[in-house]
């Protein structure tokens, strides 16, 4: 059994940039493929970015070239650099393992 926890979420401004990252219990390295979804008020969970065992990257359109995920496995820990943020990028953010794993969520806030 894998428990992801995430942290790092808050209220930035808009142009602003937070890093999330997502702790496992077990060792990740079991875990093909990590990944960060959010969900809007009103709005279905959405997968943001995913990052494979090989290091293989994947991102939503709305967040290429501004947001950036990574994964240190000898930390047990995935990342998830967001930067130039917008308003839009509101949301509570999940880590997830191999779409079997769900973090508790951290709310992002963007606001002026």
């Amino acid at each position: 059994q894998v428990q992801l926890v995430e942290s790092g979420g808050g209220l930035v401004q808009p142009g602003g940039s937070l890093r999330l990252s997502c702790v496992a219990s077990g060792r990740i390295r079991s875990i093909y493929r990590m990944g960060w979804y959010r969900q809007a008020p009103g709005k279905q969970r959405e997968l943001v970015a995913s990052i494979t065992s090989l290091f293989n990257t994947n991102y939503a359109d709305s967040v290429k070239g501004r947001f950036t995920i990574s994964r240190d496995d000898a930390k047990n820990t995935v990342y998830l650099q967001m930067n130039s943020l917008k308003p839009e990028d509101t949301a509570v953010y999940y880590c997830n393992g191999d779409g079997n794993y769900w973090g508790q969520g951290t709310q992002v806030t963007v606001s002026s």
